[in-house]
């Protein structure tokens, strides 16, 4: 990446940190690499101990969030799934409550620790004649149907079963991951609807993205006693950002810090008549703490983003010379919210791809970018798809996508290079080839499906790239912050009506981190 316009910055020390210093809990595993953690605790702390932890942790949590439930159906397939469920049911009758268990296959037919389960729970009183007549009169229901190893639909009597357990209308603890949710992916149909979730030694990333957070409810994760030292062994996949990512990444500004130290950020875009979008991503900008943010648009949008935004310097442009000094000053220019695909945004997208430096691109920038620039690779631009763009981007259908994210970000990031903001249910952040390098958000709310979500998105990012932040960093943190905002707003006036327009405000007590828990 080339040297910003602006020396004057102090460099800020929010590099990404080394393996050794990541958040170890916050990991993400596949369900291959999950599997190889298993074993290294099995061997640590046998391995039906593990399986005793889990439905202990499980059924701990079942009591926590059903006190009054007297009577649960279990309902259990094979494997070690199944096992922690006969745990959970040995567990419910020695606590003096009715366990009744709905086997789909035989308990006599189980092997190894998941037979040992099943003879704690026989001893215990548990019964294994439930059916799916039984869930109706449950008031509670444990899914220990399926576990990490689901690949495509599920059908038979294990479909059959998650129908059931999602038609019978009572509360539903799964084990894991609800059935038929598929661990590295998010995808799966049919999956079970569960109210809380407890998932065992790692987390998972299709719980967080995709249809994860559609199904699995509240996610209580239980580490089993695996301590770091295990984690350390094993390969896993990236990390969940969190709350305190921010304080890490946005320390207190020193007392001389004058806007000369805050970055200078160009916005450009918004066509006439579609000028909204330009202005929601300057102010974002702006609110996030960039020093000057200037805006290149449309004549027309002068006046409103000056009442919208007086801070912000905005500048009519007829075509791509008249932002040529633009260019030239700004540490970071974002470009493509309502930029538009004809004559007078090709000029202009053109003549930000001639610029090297730092540049975030989204909207109608990425169908310029495809049409204009298909083969170019760069280290120093950060892409912003929702997964129509990302389906453009790759030559693929939004069906696609959304049926592998993670994958789907790891090919957007090797065509095109630099970082990729993948949006969507669960936004993932991918900068490289290393866990390190691709975290998963796991904030925000369905009232960020309005217009204009994504534009401040990409404002606060490019917003807080333009202060020194390293690009992965600033799109790490700004999706966070961003998710916040939304989450902060929907929680003082509600989801349906959420607009893009009232994260602004939210966003600058984020990035403020002592002013927000």
């Amino acid at each position: 990446m080339s040297t910003p316009a602006n020396s004057q910055r102090p460099t800020v020390p929010t590099a990404s940190l080394p393996l050794e210093e990541q958040p170890l809990s916050r990991r993400l595993y596949t369900a291959e690499q999950g599997r190889a953690l298993d074993a290294i605790a099995c061997r640590m702390a046998g391995a039906f101990g593990l399986m005793h932890r889990a439905g202990r942790r499980a059924f701990d949590v079942a009591r926590q969030r059903w006190a009054h439930a007297r009577r649960l159906v279990i309902v259990c397939g094979g494997g070690n799934n199944a096992g922690d469920g006969y745990v959970v049911a040995a567990l419910a009758r020695r606590a003096g409550l009715s366990a009744q268990v709905w086997a789909l296959v035989p308990p006599a037919e189980l092997k190894g620790e998941a037979a040992e389960a099943v003879a704690l729970a026989r001893a215990e009183g548990v019964t294994f004649e439930a059916s799916a007549a039984s869930l109706a009169e449950a008031d509670l229901i444990v899914d220990a149907l399926l576990g990490t190893g689901v690949r495509g639909q599920v059908d038979g009597a294990y479909g059959a079963a998650i129908d059931a357990i999602n038609a019978a209308g009572m509360p539903v603890l799964a084990l894991d991951l609800p059935s038929g949710l598929q661990c590295d992916t998010g995808a799966g149909q049919p999956i079970v609807q569960a109210d809380v979730t407890v998932t065992f030694i790692t987390r998972k990333p299709g719980l967080f993205t995709g249809m994860g957070p559609d199904h699995a409810g509240d996610v209580v994760f239980a580490a089993l006693g695996v301590d770091d030292q295990w984690r350390m062994q094993a390969e896993w996949s990236g990390w969940v950002l969190h709350d305190s990512d921010r304080a890490r990444h946005l320390p207190a500004r020193r007392p001389s810090t004058h806007k000369g130290h805050c970055g200078q950020l160009l916005v450009v875009g918004g066509q006439q008549g579609f000028g909204g979008s330009t202005i929601l991503s300057a102010e974002a900008a702006a609110r996030v703490g960039a020093g000057k943010v200037s805006l290149a648009t449309d004549t027309a949008h002068i006046a409103p983003a000056l009442v919208r935004c007086p801070e912000v310097m905005v500048r009519g442009v007829r075509n791509a010379h008249d932002i040529s000094g633009l260019l030239a000053q700004a540490d970071v220019v974002a470009v493509g919210p309502g930029l538009g695909q004809q004559a007078w945004g090709e000029g202009l997208f053109d003549a930000v791809l001639g610029r090297q430096g730092p540049c975030l691109i989204d909207a109608d920038g990425l169908h310029l970018l495809k049409r204009m620039a298909a083969g170019e690779r760069r280290d120093d631009w950060i892409l912003t798809p929702h997964p129509g763009e990302a389906a453009m981007l790759l030559d693929c259908s939004a069906a696609d996508i959304q049926a592998d994210r993670l994958g789907a970000a790891r090919a957007l990031w090797q065509t095109w290079g630099g970082i990729v903001v993948l949006k969507g249910n669960g936004t993932l952040v991918i900068g490289g080839d290393t866990p390190q390098q691709l975290a998963l958000c796991p904030y925000g709310n369905p009232g960020m499906a309005s217009g204009g979500m994504g534009d401040v998105l990409g404002g606060m990012i490019a917003g807080l790239w333009a202060q020194g932040l390293s690009a992965f960093d600033a799109a790490s943190i700004g999706v966070l912050v961003h998710a916040q905002a939304a989450d902060d707003a929907a929680r003082e006036g509600g989801q349906r009506g959420l607009l893009a327009s009232d994260l602004a405000d939210h966003a600058r007590r984020r990035v403020n981190p002592d002013s927000a828990g």
